[in-house]
């Protein structure tokens, strides 16, 4: 059974609040699944708003079929990928290939404010769960849609994940080296910027219903949203026609300008120098060696000409040193650079302890795990992270108390297979359940 017991919703940490959340009373139906929707869910979900996220058991969520797994064992409750991004919320399974399923989903929507959905544009369709079949019957729901290209034209159908829409955009003929093929950025690129965009967006419509009353269909285009931060090769291609290729590390306006090697194995410091000045004091910083007063470095054009010399010169000073020795050096100097950090350098990093950024949640199947607080805070209005949920933990109460079935109406319900349950799930992914 997927049901917590009676007494854990005393347990929800939302419930009892002693000071009133900023997003306090917003009703969130999150249909979303992998990264773009529940990220932007799960920040409303953090900073108080009641986020249901609804599943099913029949076809797992696919980030929680991603690692990485709590102690490398996989299972559908134990991967921290989910998790991270889907905290705070409460878990929900459902059927929705059902019409009885639908017809729950149904009224968890006129229970919400926003709705959040992030299929391709046929999915809420094929289940009359699209926006323009609910606000006829609810005309002031928020209802966010964000998938690959939008709601509308020639792409609209097109699936995929982030990694496709970086590369529609442009981010994968940009990064790399000019003589190798594309590399691509790290991760889903454009899975972590729309979040941003969406959960803004959800606000101003929020601000919006509550001066008009009337509610917005949100359509967010992955692909649109990702070219904003494309923003200068595409205005230079429409002026002059130039067509940005990739280049390393390199920038037009700084040299030394890259990622250089240090003492130890596979540790980096990044370093920039954008003006003379800088250089002047990055001279310094390594002693005067010789190689710094060659004309051929005297000024920022000449250390562009002759970058490929100057970067294996920075490189033989820097693998001598250790990144965090450089990283203090050169940052009293006045000279950007930063150690490039591992993870284990993010969970020992001062800055980011002192925040209190990594917080150890109490997860019902995995237990203690770090989890990326949120990246911003409220002054006047404290966040109420907590964990995420597993698969279908939190149907009791949502059920009952939020939907006000008996406990014969959820029993059919469990008969019938609209409420999902751990044996529901397909072969490949019930070993590890």
């Amino acid at each position: 059974m997927t049901f917590v017991p009676g007494n854990s919703r005393q347990k929800i940490r939302r419930l009892v609040v002693e000071k009133r959340l900023a997003l306090q009373g917003i009703k969130v139906a999150d249909f979303a699944w992998v990264a773009v929707g529940p990220i932007t869910t799960k920040y409303l979900a953090d900073h108080g708003a009641t986020v249901i996220h609804i599943e099913s058991h029949t076809r797992i969520e696919t980030l929680r079929t991603a690692s990485p797994f709590k102690d490398d064992i996989p299972g559908v409750d134990r991967s921290g990928f989910f998790a991270n991004y889907n905290s705070s919320k409460y878990g929900l399974s459902l059927n929705l290939d059902k019409p009885k399923g639908r017809e729950i989903a149904l009224k968890l929507i006129m229970w919400a404010d926003v709705v959040a959905e992030s299929f391709s544009p046929k999915a809420m369709r094929r289940w009359g769960l699209d926006y323009e079949s609910v606000s006829k019957m609810k005309p002031d729901i928020i209802y966010l849609s964000t998938c690959q290209q939008g709601q509308s034209g020639p792409h609209a159908m097109f699936p995929g994940y982030g990694q496709l829409a970086t590369a529609v955009a442009g981010g994968y003929h940009l990064s790399g080296w000019p003589d190798r093929g594309p590399a691509p950025p790290q991760g889903a690129y454009t899975d972590f910027i729309n979040p941003r965009f969406g959960v803004t967006t959800i606000m101003a419509a929020l601000d919006y219903r509550r001066r008009t009353g009337k509610g917005v269909h949100l359509d967010q285009s992955q692909f649109e949203t990702a070219l904003h931060f494309f923003a200068p090769p595409i205005m230079d291609y429409s002026v002059n026609k130039r067509i940005m290729n990739r280049n390393g590390n390199r920038v037009p306006d700084a040299a030394p300008h890259g990622a250089y090697p240090c003492k130890g194995e596979d540790r980096w410091c990044a370093i920039a120098v954008s003006n003379d000045e800088e250089w002047q004091a990055f001279c310094h910083v390594i002693g005067e060696a010789e190689w710094t007063a060659d004309p051929r470095f005297a000024h920022l054009p000449v250390r562009k000409e002759n970058a490929d010399e100057l970067d294996k010169l920075v490189a033989g000073w820097t693998i001598n040193h250790e990144a965090e020795q450089i990283e203090k050096l050169m940052q009293d100097a006045g000279i950007p650079a930063s150690v490039v950090e591992n993870s284990r350098d993010l969970f020992e990093d001062t800055q980011l302890k002192h925040r209190g950024h990594f917080r150890w949640l109490e997860h019902k199947v995995m237990g203690q795990c770090a989890y990326d607080g949120p990246s911003f805070r409220l002054s006047k209005t404290p966040d109420c992270q907590s964990a995420a949920p597993a698969l279908g933990q939190h149907n009791e109460y949502v059920y009952q108390e939020i939907l006000g079935l008996s406990d014969n109406e959820i029993a059919e319900l469990l008969i019938e297979g609209i409420i999902t349950t751990e044996d529901d799930i397909p072969g490949e992914f019930h070993a590890h359940a």
